[in-house]
């Protein structure tokens, strides 16, 4: 099964080679990095642990795991995945594959870990892809994910919001790709950026920002602003889900002992372990 768009694994193989990396610090990704793993079990991983990256883009998150295990399987069908091998290079337990999701060749239960992230609210069939990651886990190995939430934590005008801005991604979405990254720079430039400033002076006087729509990028370099504007708008297929649509989705694909991160940043964030046998 291909379960793929071909106009988003177009897209993003243009946008990790705009967005490579190359404009953002270490240690603004690290803290980015730290956000999503905070609950991933790193220390109880054996010491030959295998594992896969599922939807690797650029290979930000490779980066920093590929130093704590054996070997690393990024699994990713765009041309982003020629990217990663330069921000990977020197990295010799990492191996490429540019491959989908339900098309990783790997061995079935044969992975000690396995993480998707930010992947599977742009796949046509998003159950359909977890169960062929959790399928090449071994039973009691953990899965990380995280997924697009539906704002369910959020007032009604931040919902309002968030419906308005979806009219403008659908339109923005349709357009080739150099106009798509022209309207998102401006909407960086002219929405992102002054948002999530305002969010980070008000938060220094004291105020509680949660719901100030941006807060959570107000810490975050302008480079970054730009291709989390482009990822958002210019992605024509966005699937939303509930914490409780992300535990339901997790269960019936095989996963248990399922944890939601605590980090107000990154909603939803969860780790599940491969049921055993």
């Amino acid at each position: 099964m291909v379960n793929q768009n071909d106009d988003l694994v177009s897209h993003y193989g243009k946008q990790w080679r705009d967005f490579d990396g190359r404009g953002r610090s270490k240690e603004e990704v690290l803290e980015e990095f730290h956000g999503y793993f905070d609950i991933f079990p790193f220390d109880q991983l054996p010491a030959t642990a295998e594992g896969f990256d599922a939807g690797c883009g650029m290979g930000r998150w490779a980066y920093f795991v590929a130093d704590k295990v054996k070997r690393l399987n990024l699994i990713e069908p765009s041309d982003a995945i020629e990217v990663a091998k330069t921000v990977l290079q020197g990295k010799s337990n990492v191996h490429f594959y540019k491959r989908t999701i339900n098309d990783m060749p790997l061995p079935d239960n044969s992975q000690d870990f396995g993480y998707c992230l930010g992947v599977l609210h742009y796949i046509p069939d998003p159950c359909s892809a977890m169960k062929a990651c959790v399928d090449k886990l071994k039973p009691g190995a953990p899965f990380l994910v995280y997924m697009y939430y539906n704002f369910e934590n959020r007032p009604e005008w931040f919902k309002a919001i968030w419906r308005c801005t979806d009219i403008v991604r659908r339109c923005i979405s349709r357009m080739p790709y150099f106009w798509r990254k022209l309207c998102t720079d401006i909407i960086a430039l002219t929405v992102y950026w002054p948002l999530a400033k305002l969010s980070w002076v008000l938060e220094k006087l004291g105020v509680n920002v949660s719901n100030i729509p941006l807060s959570a990028v107000r810490k975050s370099s302008l480079y970054s602003m730009r291709l989390w504007s482009l990822d958002r708008f210019g992605s024509r297929i966005e699937h939303r889900f509930s914490k409780q649509d992300i535990a339901t989705l997790m269960t019936q694909c095989g996963l248990e002992r399922i944890t939601f991160g605590t980090n107000p940043e990154v909603n939803w964030c969860a780790i599940g372990y491969k049921r055993e046998a």
